[in-house]
């Protein structure tokens, strides 16, 4: 289950047939990004686009109403993970943290990435990131563990945090299995993140987790439990799924959840405020395929999740993918960017009479 590592052409996108609710508008962002993932919107409008199967890292640009897309680094090993934070642009590797300072300022000729952390293991199953940087001010990394079910070493299945530059590295979480996606609950600061259930237990066992960290050091069950309550066949002897943090909601079997972004801006209705988008890209060795959509994902006043609702459909079309969302980012002006690595492509959604859509 393999796509290919080339943008689709412009006029072969899916955009027509995807489905959204009522009063959401979708249109092409931008495309031409090889394996497009990873998506970050700096503070003058620019939109960094990272990459997993190509050595890319993307820079889309508005000028005028028209938007350009700049290779804005090469020659990167995975690099999917993208973070901003005060003008400087961080990018995960498989191995390492690199950053770009004032990057915006240096689009036309930009600098060669600063390594900041190389204390990540090689492995490659689940070895690509996705980082992002917290209310703490403080850069949070994953390590998935290093194969589809193995018992991991104390440097895998989990998510670190560290300062800025590298230094002051603690453990977050433990039992994670793989998380490509996460983000911080605007209301209460916790940290919630998507993370991928082994395979090969069953079709339908176990589903795919949305995470809460409520205090430094928690173990989310990986390899020893799944889903909660699902002991798992091979290392759950002897331990029990009540050792281990429950997740606050189940996301589907073999969904591949990924992206996840809390909304906090105004142009979609208010009930969509602090509602979480996340993009599943999809099974891939599942019979009947799930997942491929982005749903929105609404919170109990416990945190824990209250509904799932479809919010893009249309990229599954008799069991066969025309698209495959990886991330979701909320713009300054409310809309919401998703990216589709199987087309190379970054779309826009808008809420509302289309009064400024050349924007």
């Amino acid at each position: 289950m393999s796509m290919p590592p080339i943008a689709a052409a412009a006029d072969r996108l899916p955009t027509a047939k995807l489905k959204l609710p009522p009063g959401f508008n979708i249109e092409v962002y931008a495309s031409g990004m090889a394996n497009a993932r990873s998506l970050r919107e700096g503070d003058k409008g620019t939109v960094f686009v990272g990459s997993r199967l190509v050595d890319k890292v993307y820079a889309i640009t508005s000028k005028d109403g028209k938007r350009s897309v700049k290779v804005l680094a090469s020659g990167l090993y995975r690099p999917n993970g993208l973070a901003f934070h005060k003008g400087t642009l961080y990018i995960a590797e498989l191995s390492k943290i690199s950053k770009i300072e004032n990057v915006e300022d240096k689009l036309d000729n930009p600098p060669k990435p600063t390594m900041i952390y190389d204390d990540l293991p090689k492995d490659e199953a689940h070895g690509w990131k996705f980082i992002g940087i917290g209310p703490d001010n403080k850069l949070y990394v994953p390590i998935g563990q290093p194969g589809n079910n193995v018992l991991p070493s104390d440097k895998h299945a989990q998510i670190r945090r560290m300062n800025l530059d590298g230094s002051g590295v603690e453990v977050v979480a433990l039992g994670v299995r793989n998380t490509v996606g996460f983000d911080w609950n605007p209301v209460n600061k916790q940290l919630y993140f998507t993370d991928n259930g082994r395979d090969w237990a069953s079709e339908d066992i176990p589903e795919d987790e949305l995470n809460r960290v409520t205090k430094t050091g928690e173990h989310f069950g990986a390899p020893f439990c799944h889903q909660g309550n699902f002991s798992d066949p091979e290392f759950g002897w002897g331990r029990s799924c009540k050792e281990f943090t429950a997740p606050v909601g189940l996301m589907g079997p073999h969904t591949a959840v990924l992206g996840m972004r809390f909304y906090t801006g105004d142009m979609f209705p208010k009930t969509y405020k602090n509602t979480i988008f996340v993009a599943r890209h999809g099974s891939w060795n599942k019979s009947k395929k799930e997942g491929g959509d982005v749903i929105a994902v609404r919170l109990s006043k416990d945190g824990t999740v209250k509904s799932i609702e479809p919010f893009i459909t249309g990229f599954l079309e008799e069991n066969k993918y025309i698209g495959r969302p990886v991330d979701v980012q909320q713009m300054k002006d409310g809309s919401l960017l998703v990216s589709d690595d199987w087309n190379g492509a970054v779309y826009r959604i808008t809420y509302g009479k289309q009064k400024t859509a050349a924007k």
